[in-house]
């Protein structure tokens, strides 16, 4: 879905992945397009079985419509680990303990680190975060950056390619953690929000030292 160049279509996949449950004006806001042109395109999203909507009661006039991705939808994003990853990992653990997965993670975790570190080592603060954003987006978590100042950023990962290892083993989300601070060359890493907690996406808080702005 991010190896071409994006359709009204899929502009509108991807809104709703982020923002989950949107009205047609609501997507008007971030598509500029006619209010006409949305309707056709999600009627034909729904008779692919790729959107669907709920009535929302207003207090005054008709319920409004709000559309969300269905399942079907939701699988066009990556998560390319889940099914296989799954049966491997409970064979696993079944047959060496809980130990050997958080090992596991922690194996991947030194190896990311590793690989994406050395990259990294001569940048400013923001370059980082930058190159941070384009690798996850590489592994299709659909992040975004947002910048407080100089030295203190927020990451937004809309997607998670690993939801259904990392609801059954936490341990992924610590290690993923975990991985950023050793890359990004700070301990100030907080993880604000969660998927796997029941969030709508999972957020960190990301502050630099002052000095880490000069190389």
């Amino acid at each position: 879905m991010y190896s071409h160049k994006q359709t009204t279509k899929d502009q509108i996949l991807e809104i709703l992945k982020k923002e989950r449950s949107l009205s047609v004006n609501e997507i008007i806001t971030h598509i500029n397009i006619t209010h006409m042109a949305i309707r056709k395109h999600l009627t034909t999203l729904e008779k692919d079985g790729l959107v669907t909507y709920t009535h929302v009661k207003k207090e005054i006039g008709r319920p409004l419509q709000k559309y969300h991705l269905t399942d079907k939808g939701k699988r066009l994003f990556p998560s390319n680990y889940e099914t296989i990853s799954m049966e491997f990992l409970k064979d696993i653990e079944k047959t060496y303990g809980k130990a050997a997965i958080t090992q596991l993670f922690k194996n991947r975790e030194a190896r990311q680190a590793d690989q994406y570190g050395s990259l990294l080592t001569t940048y400013t603060p923001k370059e980082k975060m930058q190159h941070m954003i384009r690798i996850q987006n590489e592994k299709g978590y659909m992040a975004e950056l947002k910048q407080e100042d100089e030295q203190h950023f927020e990451m937004v990962e809309y997607n998670c390619p690993i939801f259904s290892v990392a609801r059954e083993y936490k341990v992924a989300c610590q290690c993923e953690t975990n991985m950023f601070k050793q890359v990004l060359g700070t301990e100030s890493i907080e993880r604000t929000q969660c998927k796997t907690d029941g969030d709508n996406h999972c957020k960190f808080k990301v502050r630099f030292e002052e000095q880490s702005s000069t190389v």
